[in-house]
């Protein structure tokens, strides 16, 4: 009995399948995961004193230092005002500075 013309297997072909959309599955779920916690917003509300208004929007400055483009806003440079910031891009500049 030699395998050459055998059908294959109807149950390995579902295991197969079974395998390849668990891979699947799974990378979808850590794709997610990433998006999720890596790259959304965590923004809080900080006092920031503005020190451009620019095409794109107000550039204010942390009270810990860092640039963050907080988009329209009605002040003048010199102004403190309430604004919302992402911590992770004060992360990311962190990581790109560590002199600070």
């Amino acid at each position: 009995m030699s395998s050459v013309g055998r059908k294959p297997d109807a149950k390995s072909s579902k295991n197969s399948t079974i395998i390849i959309s668990g891979v699947i599955a799974l990378v979808a779920g850590i794709l997610f995961a990433y998006l999720m916690f890596y790259t959304a917003p965590d923004e809080t509300m900080e006092l920031v004193k503005i020190i451009a208004v620019t095409e794109d929007g107000c550039i204010g400055e942390t009270l810990d230092g860092y640039s963050v483009n907080i988009g329209d806003c009605d002040s003048q440079p010199g102004q403190y005002i309430n604004a919302l910031v992402d911590q992770k891009t004060k992360e990311r500049a962190a990581l790109m500075n560590p002199t600070n």
